[in-house]
Protein backbone atom coordinates (compact mmCIF):
# COMPACT_ATOMS: atom_id res chain seq x y z
CA UNK A 1 0.00 0.00 0.00
CA UNK A 2 1.09 3.20 -0.70
CA UNK A 3 2.14 5.85 2.16
CA UNK A 4 0.24 8.53 0.35
CA UNK A 5 -3.02 6.34 -0.10
CA UNK A 6 -6.29 8.15 1.59
CA UNK A 7 -7.95 6.04 4.35
CA UNK A 8 -11.42 7.01 2.67
CA UNK A 9 -11.44 6.26 -1.24
CA UNK A 10 -11.43 9.82 -1.61
CA UNK A 11 -11.26 12.57 0.90
CA UNK A 12 -13.75 15.15 0.94
CA UNK A 13 -10.83 18.07 0.38
CA UNK A 14 -9.67 16.54 -2.54
CA UNK A 15 -8.65 18.26 -5.35
CA UNK A 16 -8.24 17.14 -8.52
CA UNK A 17 -4.91 17.99 -10.60
CA UNK A 18 -5.35 20.81 -12.94
CA UNK A 19 -3.96 22.56 -16.02
CA UNK A 20 -1.84 25.29 -16.84
CA UNK A 21 -2.51 27.14 -19.64
CA UNK A 22 -0.17 28.06 -22.60
CA UNK A 23 0.72 28.99 -25.95
CA UNK A 24 2.05 25.85 -27.71
CA UNK A 25 2.03 22.25 -27.29
CA UNK A 26 5.40 21.13 -25.33
CA UNK A 27 8.11 19.39 -27.47
CA UNK A 28 10.69 16.83 -27.13
CA UNK A 29 10.04 13.32 -25.87
CA UNK A 30 8.38 12.09 -22.56
CA UNK A 31 4.36 13.73 -22.99
CA UNK A 32 1.06 12.21 -23.40
CA UNK A 33 -1.77 14.60 -25.33
CA UNK A 34 -5.29 14.10 -25.21
CA UNK A 35 -8.43 16.06 -26.10
CA UNK A 36 -9.77 18.22 -23.12
CA UNK A 37 -13.27 18.07 -23.47
CA UNK A 38 -15.82 21.00 -23.16
CA UNK A 39 -17.85 19.66 -20.44
CA UNK A 40 -17.65 19.08 -16.19
CA UNK A 41 -14.55 18.13 -14.69
CA UNK A 42 -16.19 15.09 -12.27
CA UNK A 43 -14.36 12.62 -9.88
CA UNK A 44 -15.97 9.31 -10.14
CA UNK A 45 -16.05 6.87 -6.81
CA UNK A 46 -17.57 3.68 -6.51
CA UNK A 47 -17.18 2.29 -2.90
CA UNK A 48 -19.57 -0.95 -2.77
CA UNK A 49 -22.83 0.46 -3.27
CA UNK A 50 -21.82 3.85 -2.54
CA UNK A 51 -21.01 5.84 -5.85
CA UNK A 52 -20.30 9.72 -6.00
CA UNK A 53 -19.87 12.16 -8.79
CA UNK A 54 -17.83 14.86 -7.76
CA UNK A 55 -17.07 18.34 -9.55
CA UNK A 56 -14.01 20.19 -9.58
CA UNK A 57 -15.07 22.20 -6.83
CA UNK A 58 -15.65 19.56 -4.24
CA UNK A 59 -19.89 20.02 -4.72
CA UNK A 60 -21.51 16.63 -5.19
CA UNK A 61 -23.35 16.02 -8.81
CA UNK A 62 -24.73 13.09 -8.68
CA UNK A 63 -28.23 13.98 -7.95
CA UNK A 64 -28.01 16.06 -11.38
CA UNK A 65 -26.90 13.44 -12.77
CA UNK A 66 -29.22 10.04 -11.98
CA UNK A 67 -28.38 7.61 -14.88
CA UNK A 68 -24.60 8.06 -14.53
CA UNK A 69 -24.68 6.73 -11.01
CA UNK A 70 -27.05 4.07 -12.07
CA UNK A 71 -24.15 3.41 -15.23
CA UNK A 72 -21.74 3.37 -12.57
CA UNK A 73 -23.60 1.28 -10.28
CA UNK A 74 -23.98 -1.36 -12.82
CA UNK A 75 -20.48 -2.11 -13.63
CA UNK A 76 -18.79 -5.41 -12.49
CA UNK A 77 -16.19 -3.63 -10.35
CA UNK A 78 -17.30 -2.09 -7.11
CA UNK A 79 -14.43 -0.21 -5.90
CA UNK A 80 -12.51 2.72 -7.78
CA UNK A 81 -11.66 6.11 -8.37
CA UNK A 82 -11.43 7.89 -11.75
CA UNK A 83 -11.18 11.46 -13.16
CA UNK A 84 -13.10 12.69 -16.33
CA UNK A 85 -15.28 14.90 -17.81
CA UNK A 86 -19.64 14.94 -18.33
CA UNK A 87 -20.78 16.06 -21.56
CA UNK A 88 -24.08 15.61 -23.14
CA UNK A 89 -24.02 15.02 -26.38
CA UNK A 90 -26.15 16.45 -29.17
CA UNK A 91 -26.83 14.44 -32.34
CA UNK A 92 -23.00 14.33 -33.31
CA UNK A 93 -21.93 17.72 -30.84
CA UNK A 94 -21.86 18.31 -27.66
CA UNK A 95 -24.58 20.99 -26.17
CA UNK A 96 -23.27 22.99 -23.05
CA UNK A 97 -26.53 24.11 -22.75
CA UNK A 98 -27.76 21.06 -22.47
CA UNK A 99 -25.52 20.03 -19.90
CA UNK A 100 -25.86 23.04 -17.69
CA UNK A 101 -29.89 22.84 -17.62
CA UNK A 102 -29.32 19.26 -15.86
CA UNK A 103 -28.11 21.34 -12.61
CA UNK A 104 -32.14 22.00 -11.98
CA UNK A 105 -33.40 22.02 -8.61
CA UNK A 106 -36.63 20.21 -9.86
CA UNK A 107 -36.32 16.63 -9.20
CA UNK A 108 -38.88 15.77 -11.47
CA UNK A 109 -37.25 18.06 -14.50
CA UNK A 110 -33.96 15.95 -13.71
CA UNK A 111 -34.78 12.62 -14.04
CA UNK A 112 -37.15 13.69 -17.29
CA UNK A 113 -33.83 15.51 -18.65
CA UNK A 114 -31.65 12.11 -17.64
CA UNK A 115 -33.54 10.34 -20.23
CA UNK A 116 -34.42 12.82 -22.69
CA UNK A 117 -30.52 14.06 -22.34
CA UNK A 118 -28.51 10.89 -20.98
CA UNK A 119 -24.95 12.47 -20.14
CA UNK A 120 -21.49 10.67 -21.12
CA UNK A 121 -18.32 10.22 -18.76
CA UNK A 122 -15.05 10.88 -20.49
CA UNK A 123 -12.42 8.87 -18.66
CA UNK A 124 -8.89 9.97 -18.90
CA UNK A 125 -7.71 9.13 -15.70
CA UNK A 126 -7.46 6.53 -13.00
CA UNK A 127 -6.88 7.21 -9.22
CA UNK A 128 -7.82 3.49 -7.51
CA UNK A 129 -9.20 0.69 -8.85
CA UNK A 130 -10.25 -2.42 -6.74
CA UNK A 131 -8.77 -0.19 -3.19
CA UNK A 132 -5.23 0.00 -4.54
CA UNK A 133 -4.26 3.43 -4.86
CA UNK A 134 -2.47 4.15 -8.04
CA UNK A 135 -2.48 7.48 -8.16
CA UNK A 136 1.19 7.94 -7.13
CA UNK A 137 2.25 5.33 -9.49
CA UNK A 138 3.54 7.16 -13.31
CA UNK A 139 1.00 8.42 -15.82
CA UNK A 140 2.18 5.55 -18.22
CA UNK A 141 0.92 2.98 -15.86
CA UNK A 142 -1.94 4.85 -14.51
CA UNK A 143 -3.24 4.43 -18.20
CA UNK A 144 -2.58 1.17 -18.74
CA UNK A 145 -4.29 0.43 -15.86
CA UNK A 146 -7.16 2.56 -17.01
CA UNK A 147 -7.35 0.65 -20.73
CA UNK A 148 -7.54 -2.38 -18.64
CA UNK A 149 -10.52 -1.13 -16.24
CA UNK A 150 -12.62 0.15 -19.12
CA UNK A 151 -11.86 -3.26 -21.10
CA UNK A 152 -13.19 -5.09 -17.88
CA UNK A 153 -16.92 -2.74 -17.62
CA UNK A 154 -18.02 -4.68 -20.71
CA UNK A 155 -21.28 -2.92 -22.20
CA UNK A 156 -21.54 0.56 -20.73
CA UNK A 157 -22.89 2.72 -23.15
CA UNK A 158 -22.32 5.98 -21.05
CA UNK A 159 -18.80 5.39 -20.32
CA UNK A 160 -16.15 6.64 -22.99
CA UNK A 161 -12.37 6.04 -22.94
CA UNK A 162 -10.71 9.34 -23.93
CA UNK A 163 -8.18 9.24 -26.96
CA UNK A 164 -4.82 9.68 -26.38
CA UNK A 165 -1.75 9.96 -28.55
CA UNK A 166 2.31 10.45 -27.47
CA UNK A 167 2.53 11.65 -31.13
CA UNK A 168 2.87 15.49 -30.58
CA UNK A 169 2.28 16.28 -34.24
CA UNK A 170 -0.85 13.95 -34.39
CA UNK A 171 -2.20 16.42 -31.23
CA UNK A 172 -0.89 19.73 -33.44
CA UNK A 173 -3.31 17.86 -36.33
CA UNK A 174 -6.56 17.73 -33.51
CA UNK A 175 -5.99 21.36 -32.60
CA UNK A 176 -6.05 22.68 -36.46
CA UNK A 177 -8.35 20.15 -38.27
CA UNK A 178 -10.91 19.46 -35.23
CA UNK A 179 -11.89 23.29 -34.48
CA UNK A 180 -15.00 23.23 -32.85
CA UNK A 181 -14.96 19.38 -31.77
CA UNK A 182 -12.40 20.15 -28.98
CA UNK A 183 -11.69 22.84 -26.08
CA UNK A 184 -8.26 21.84 -26.79
CA UNK A 185 -5.18 19.69 -26.51
CA UNK A 186 -4.04 18.53 -22.75
CA UNK A 187 -0.32 17.85 -22.27
CA UNK A 188 0.72 15.15 -19.64
CA UNK A 189 4.27 14.00 -18.77
CA UNK A 190 4.21 10.17 -18.75
CA UNK A 191 7.07 10.14 -15.69
CA UNK A 192 4.55 12.14 -13.90
CA UNK A 193 2.18 11.06 -10.91
CA UNK A 194 -1.14 12.27 -10.14
CA UNK A 195 -0.68 15.54 -8.42
CA UNK A 196 -3.79 16.64 -6.13
CA UNK A 197 -4.73 20.36 -6.71
CA UNK A 198 -1.56 20.99 -8.51
CA UNK A 199 -1.09 22.75 -12.46
CA UNK A 200 1.10 19.72 -13.31
CA UNK A 201 -0.61 19.59 -17.11
CA UNK A 202 -0.57 21.78 -19.79
CA UNK A 203 -3.27 22.84 -22.13
CA UNK A 204 -3.19 25.12 -25.25
CA UNK A 205 -7.32 25.86 -25.64
CA UNK A 206 -8.92 25.91 -28.76
CA UNK A 207 -9.15 29.83 -29.52
CA UNK A 208 -11.64 31.24 -32.44
CA UNK A 209 -12.14 34.83 -34.18
CA UNK A 210 -15.35 36.36 -35.29
CA UNK A 211 -15.98 39.47 -37.08
CA UNK A 212 -18.70 41.45 -34.71
CA UNK A 213 -21.11 44.41 -35.13
CA UNK A 214 -20.27 46.91 -32.33
CA UNK A 215 -24.07 47.13 -31.28
CA UNK A 216 -23.24 49.49 -28.22
CA UNK A 217 -21.21 49.90 -25.05
CA UNK A 218 -20.98 50.67 -21.36
CA UNK A 219 -18.94 52.74 -19.52
CA UNK A 220 -16.82 51.57 -16.96
CA UNK A 221 -17.35 51.67 -13.40
CA UNK A 222 -17.69 55.61 -12.00
CA UNK A 223 -16.31 56.74 -15.40
CA UNK A 224 -17.85 58.03 -18.53
CA UNK A 225 -14.50 56.12 -20.45
CA UNK A 226 -15.71 53.42 -22.04
CA UNK A 227 -15.45 49.97 -20.15
CA UNK A 228 -16.64 47.36 -22.90
CA UNK A 229 -17.94 46.77 -26.16
CA UNK A 230 -21.03 45.01 -27.10
CA UNK A 231 -20.69 42.71 -29.48
CA UNK A 232 -23.90 42.14 -32.02
CA UNK A 233 -24.02 39.29 -34.92
CA UNK A 234 -26.74 38.87 -37.57
CA UNK A 235 -29.23 36.19 -37.62
CA UNK A 236 -30.80 34.70 -40.83
CA UNK A 237 -33.61 37.33 -40.54
CA UNK A 238 -31.49 40.27 -40.61
CA UNK A 239 -31.67 40.86 -36.66
CA UNK A 240 -28.69 41.69 -34.71
CA UNK A 241 -28.25 39.52 -31.58
CA UNK A 242 -26.27 40.39 -28.64
CA UNK A 243 -23.59 38.05 -28.70
CA UNK A 244 -21.54 38.83 -25.73
CA UNK A 245 -18.54 41.47 -24.81
CA UNK A 246 -14.81 42.67 -25.01
CA UNK A 247 -13.22 44.73 -22.26
CA UNK A 248 -10.00 43.91 -23.56
CA UNK A 249 -9.59 47.44 -24.81
CA UNK A 250 -5.86 49.55 -24.17
CA UNK A 251 -6.31 52.14 -21.39
CA UNK A 252 -4.22 54.67 -23.74
CA UNK A 253 -7.14 54.05 -26.37
CA UNK A 254 -10.28 54.37 -24.35
CA UNK A 255 -10.62 58.33 -24.40
CA UNK A 256 -10.37 58.36 -27.98
CA UNK A 257 -12.61 55.66 -28.59
CA UNK A 258 -15.17 56.89 -26.42
CA UNK A 259 -15.34 59.73 -28.58
CA UNK A 260 -15.53 58.10 -31.58
CA UNK A 261 -18.82 55.57 -29.82
CA UNK A 262 -20.14 58.53 -28.22
CA UNK A 263 -20.72 60.46 -32.39
CA UNK A 264 -22.41 56.99 -32.98
CA UNK A 265 -24.94 56.60 -30.15
CA UNK A 266 -28.52 56.46 -31.46
CA UNK A 267 -31.09 53.54 -30.87
CA UNK A 268 -32.16 50.84 -30.76
CA UNK A 269 -28.68 49.25 -30.89
CA UNK A 270 -29.39 45.92 -30.80
CA UNK A 271 -32.88 44.92 -33.08
CA UNK A 272 -33.29 41.14 -31.94
CA UNK A 273 -31.62 40.01 -28.86
CA UNK A 274 -30.67 43.16 -26.04
CA UNK A 275 -28.18 43.56 -23.24
CA UNK A 276 -30.89 43.50 -20.40
CA UNK A 277 -32.67 40.83 -21.27
CA UNK A 278 -31.90 36.71 -19.91
CA UNK A 279 -28.01 36.64 -20.64
CA UNK A 280 -25.40 34.88 -18.46
CA UNK A 281 -24.26 38.50 -18.14
CA UNK A 282 -27.22 40.54 -16.62
CA UNK A 283 -26.66 42.01 -13.35
CA UNK A 284 -27.53 44.90 -11.56
CA UNK A 285 -25.83 47.25 -14.49
CA UNK A 286 -27.12 45.30 -17.21
CA UNK A 287 -29.60 48.06 -18.72
CA UNK A 288 -27.15 50.25 -18.26
CA UNK A 289 -25.26 50.84 -22.06
CA UNK A 290 -25.32 53.01 -24.91
CA UNK A 291 -26.44 51.89 -28.55
CA UNK A 292 -24.70 52.43 -31.61
CA UNK A 293 -25.27 52.88 -35.28
CA UNK A 294 -24.29 49.33 -36.59
CA UNK A 295 -21.03 50.84 -38.50
CA UNK A 296 -18.09 49.22 -36.39
CA UNK A 297 -16.93 45.85 -36.94
CA UNK A 298 -14.56 44.34 -34.51
CA UNK A 299 -12.36 40.85 -34.50
CA UNK A 300 -12.42 39.67 -31.23
CA UNK A 301 -11.12 35.75 -30.29
CA UNK A 302 -13.23 33.58 -28.34
CA UNK A 303 -12.73 30.28 -26.70
CA UNK A 304 -16.46 28.64 -26.80
CA UNK A 305 -19.93 29.84 -28.45
CA UNK A 306 -22.92 28.19 -26.80
CA UNK A 307 -26.73 28.88 -27.95
CA UNK A 308 -25.35 31.43 -30.41
CA UNK A 309 -23.82 33.62 -27.94
CA UNK A 310 -19.66 33.70 -26.89
CA UNK A 311 -19.81 31.86 -23.16
CA UNK A 312 -16.66 34.11 -22.19
CA UNK A 313 -15.61 37.48 -22.49
CA UNK A 314 -13.52 38.01 -25.89
CA UNK A 315 -10.31 39.75 -26.62
CA UNK A 316 -10.07 42.29 -28.90
CA UNK A 317 -7.85 41.94 -31.99
CA UNK A 318 -8.34 44.74 -34.35
CA UNK A 319 -10.90 46.93 -36.17
CA UNK A 320 -12.27 45.76 -39.50
CA UNK A 321 -13.01 48.77 -41.64
CA UNK A 322 -13.08 46.64 -44.58
CA UNK A 323 -15.92 43.91 -43.57
CA UNK A 324 -19.37 45.37 -44.35
CA UNK A 325 -21.32 45.33 -40.94
CA UNK A 326 -24.49 43.23 -42.40
CA UNK A 327 -21.80 40.20 -43.53
CA UNK A 328 -21.20 39.56 -39.94
CA UNK A 329 -23.64 36.97 -38.96
CA UNK A 330 -23.78 34.12 -36.57
CA UNK A 331 -22.78 31.31 -39.13
CA UNK A 332 -19.36 32.39 -37.65
CA UNK A 333 -19.86 30.62 -34.34
CA UNK A 334 -21.15 27.26 -36.35
CA UNK A 335 -19.42 23.95 -35.08
CA UNK A 336 -16.24 23.53 -37.53
CA UNK A 337 -16.23 19.86 -36.68
CA UNK A 338 -18.17 16.69 -34.72
CA UNK A 339 -16.91 15.88 -30.95
CA UNK A 340 -18.20 12.26 -32.25
CA UNK A 341 -14.90 12.02 -34.48
CA UNK A 342 -12.57 12.24 -31.17
CA UNK A 343 -15.16 10.52 -28.69
CA UNK A 344 -16.17 7.73 -30.86
CA UNK A 345 -18.52 5.03 -29.94
CA UNK A 346 -18.13 2.55 -27.56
Amino acid sequence: MSPRQPADPLPADFEPMEARAVERLPEGEGWQFEPKWDGFRCLALRDGERVELRARSGKPLARYFPEMVAALHALPLTRFVLDGELAVPDGDSLSFDALQARLHPAASRIRRLSVETPSRLVLFDCLSVEGAWVADAPLEARRDRLELLFARFGDAPLLRLTPMTRDRAEAESWLAHLGAALDGVVAKRLDAPYQPGERAMLKVKNLRTADCVVGGFRYGTKSRVVGSLLLGLYDAEGRLDHVGFTSAIPAAERSALTRRLEALVEPPGFTGDAPGGPSRWSNARSAEWQPLRPELVAEVRYDHATGGRFRHGTTFLRWRPDKPPARCTKDQLQAEARPAVMMGAR
